[in-house]
């Protein structure tokens, strides 16, 4: 009997911690906004930092944005939404909901997930930090010709960031571009996850296409924050920075605004802000951990991408509206990759746009793919904003639906192998930096 009721107490205290959780979130509505021009978009984010707003999506004519109000804010943000001439609707009444939703279907996706026959990590569920970081060390310790789980640094808390190298002959041949894929610089952002936790299954345990891993030797960055991703977890889903302390009563550095290019132009002073650049350029261990691989690598690296959502976008640099002078490159191979994934999609999500993060979206500084075309010349560096996947739930946004975790991970991949394919038929270029232009559509 004690033990019935000690199953009982556990049911019951689980669905509380659940519920508690969100508790902050009660009342928080999820706003539609439509600007007409770019005064307006300057306007609208004006109102968003000066109230420290939460920025899910910003708005650009053509494509509305979505922002995240709390109860006690929501009069004070339509009346000034409304001097300015935004529309607006609310979409979500109370984002609460939502979230206790997301922890309920994610509970019961991994309730009913298996792992692979052959091993290898489930891939339609969303694996927290620890799970992640033992399957790193396994799969080293499996595939030790190919696979090597590198330590390469620790977080502000003291976590380990681990990467893995895969290659077919431990990097050896100086002759094979690398390729570096990350994901979870936004800690809030789990659906990234996928994307490279698919990545490592195809070049590892699923390998069906030979070619990508004998002519690429490839680094994959899983969690590049895992202190902010454990945070989300178990506090507040929202987080999106680091967990840096020191800044009186607010937390985390945004690591997308802390890297050394054109740092701390485009981004915010203030220490409560989402988009915190830090007291200086590269002052968090993690960003430091994406500078010191770039730097080992730089003379091979040919492709990067940093995963995350949301948007359905691919964007190239420079957030400051200057362009690399390689950008009708960046381009075409950005719109080739944009039309694989369109090709396999599923057909409710808007096809994806190709562009210039400043002209697509808004300026920005400190960016990690900034930063890693800034040194790598004529290479190839993305940054991937993948679709909100919505359904009847409307589980949309930075919210993730398990149906679409699977899916996430297969569609990106179609579209990185499209960039690293290219990067193999030209690497003369990129390795010679040469002025022939390279070859399109192989």
């Amino acid at each position: 009997m004690a033990d019935i009721f000690k199953i009982i107490f556990l049911i019951f205290a689980s669905v509380y911690i659940v519920q508690a959780k969100h508790e902050e979130y009660d009342g928080h509505s999820l706003y539609e906004v439509k600007v007409n021009d770019l005064v307006q978009v300057d306007e609208l984010n004006a109102i968003v930092e000066e109230m420290n707003l939460d920025l899910w999506s910003y708005a650009i004519p053509g494509r509305e944005g979505l922002i995240l109000v709390a109860k006690n804010m929501k009069p004070l943000f339509e009346n000034a939404v409304n001097k300015i001439g935004v529309e607006y609707k609310i979409v979500t009444e109370n984002i609460k909901e939502k979230l206790e939703l997301e922890d309920k279907l994610l509970a019961d996706a991994a309730r009913s997930s298996n792992f692979s026959r052959s091993g290898g990590i489930s891939l339609d569920v969303i694996h927290r930090y620890n799970v992640v970081d033992r399957y790193l060390t396994d799969l080293a310790n499996r595939f030790p010709r190919v696979v090597r789980a590198v330590s390469a640094g620790r977080s502000v808390e003291g976590r380990d960031i681990k990467y893995l190298r895969i290659s077919s002959n431990n990097f050896q041949d100086r002759n094979k571009p690398v390729v570096m894929i990350q994901s979870l610089l936004h800690a809030r952002e789990w659906v990234t996850l996928p994307v490279t936790l698919y990545a490592i299954h195809k070049l590892v345990i699923d390998v069906t296409e030979q070619d990508l891993i004998r002519n690429i030797d490839w680094i994959i960055l899983p969690i590049a924050n895992p202190d902010g991703y454990e945070f989300s977890h178990t506090s507040t889903r929202m987080w999106r920075k680091n967990r840096r302390t020191g800044f009186g009563v607010c937390v985390g550095v945004d690591l997308n605004r802390n890297h050394d290019f054109n740092w701390g132009t485009a981004s915010s002073n203030s220490a409560c802000s989402d988009t915190f650049h830090g007291p200086r350029a590269f002052s968090e261990p993690e960003t430091q951990i994406t500078r010191n691989i770039i730097t080992e690598f730089r003379s091979r690296l040919s492709l990067f991408i940093d995963a995350h959502s949301f948007g359905s976008l691919i964007l190239y640099g420079y957030g400051n509206r200057q362009l690399p002078p390689h950008a009708l490159i960046l381009n075409t191979v950005g719109v080739q990759m944009a039309q694989r994934i369109d090709a396999v999609k599923w057909p409710s999500h808007r096809n994806y746009r190709v562009g210039n993060i400043a002209a697509v979206l808004y300026q920005a500084s400190g960016g990690s793919s900034d930063y890693v075309q800034s040194m790598i010349g004529r290479g190839l560096s993305y940054t991937y904003e993948l679709p909100a996947y919505r359904n009847l739930n409307n589980i949309n946004g930075f919210l993730v639906d398990p149906a679409f975790v699977r899916q996430a991970g297969f569609e990106t991949w179609e579209g990185i192998k499209v960039a690293a394919r290219y990067v193999v038929q030209n690497r003369m270029y990129f390795k010679n930096q040469t002025d022939d232009f390279p070859m399109f559509g192989y």
